[in-house]
């Protein structure tokens, strides 16, 4: 091959390989996480309308994935095990610390509105009757990641009473939300923190007596949970995702988030959580 020839080739090659990296990934499967707040079988089980659904209107195979916390399923995001993930709102704040190309297209909307509120909780008749009750004693947060189990409830308490976790009471981290629930009607922790959504959801199904359990308080409005997708994906296939999510109207699919429906977001609706971070003293490379 002469000289004239050898570049004739070479330009093509960087031709045809940005505009391959320009067409993104257009994967035959799409792995779809739903957060691990609750139990993962019962979520897997909850969430097969939805897998339904998505198989049917993006004609792709779906694989639903329940992580065994917030942490890993960060991780799996930063290194591409998924491609469209259901994010707590703080979670997914950590996750685009350490993955910057991810990108949240769409928000829950419930009520009509695109936020709501961690429920600070208390057991029944127990020795916590008012948020300063808490000085000196366990309370019950979900998984340290978590906005409405332990970040937002944790602010408000600081804002509120002025009780700083790292030495007025002792925070006992207990994973899922019904986790939280749970413990606190039963009195292993005498107060505890989660979603209203979630708390409200399982006084609905009778997985918690809301007689043994009293409210303490409410946090102020938190951005709903976003739906984020990998930002390699294709700019169709993208489309098709967002578009995919913007129009579900089944209730039965939205049972999966628990939830009205889906709104537009962006990046920047998420900075609260970033000042929220701030107030706490966390640095987001290195929470965990």
């Amino acid at each position: 091959m002469n000289r004239r020839h050898y570049l004739f080739a070479a330009v093509l090659a960087t031709v045809f390989s940005t505009s391959a990296m320009g067409q993104g990934k257009d994967p035959g499967k799409l792995r779809v996480a739903l957060l691990p707040d609750e139990n993962a079988a019962t979520l897997i089980q909850n969430a097969q309308p939805l897998k339904l659904y998505l198989e049917k209107t993006l004609n792709k195979e779906i694989e639903l994935i329940v992580t065994t916390d917030y942490s890993s399923m960060i991780e799996a995001m930063r290194f591409g095990r998924i491609e469209v993930a259901y994010f707590g709102p703080f979670s997914y704040v950590l996750a685009k610390s350490r993955a910057p190309e991810i990108e949240p297209f769409a928000v829950g909307v419930e009520r009509g509105s695109p936020t709501y509120n961690s429920i600070l909780i208390a057991t029944a008749g127990g020795p916590v009757k008012s948020l300063g009750d808490i000085r000196g004693k366990p309370f019950g947060f979900g998984d340290q990641a978590s906005t409405s189990s332990h970040l937002a409830p944790r602010a408000h308490i600081l804002k509120k009473v002025g009780l700083d976790a790292t030495k007025d009471y002792q925070p006992v981290h207990l994973g899922a939300h019904d986790a939280v629930a749970r413990a606190v009607q039963a009195g292993q922790v005498p107060a505890g923190a989660l979603s209203k959504a979630i708390y409200d959801n399982l006084v609905a199904k009778g997985s918690i007596d809301a007689s043994k359990i009293v409210q303490l308080d409410l946090s102020e409005p938190i951005p709903n949970y976003p739906m984020v997708m990998q930002g390699n994906l294709a700019p169709g296939l993208k489309q098709e995702i967002r578009a995919a999510f913007l129009n579900m109207k089944d209730k039965e699919v939205l049972k999966a988030f628990r939830i009205d429906g889906f709104a537009s977001t962006d990046d920047k609706a998420y900075d609260v959580l970033r000042e929220t971070a701030t107030l706490l003293k966390l640095d987001l490379a290195k929470t965990k």
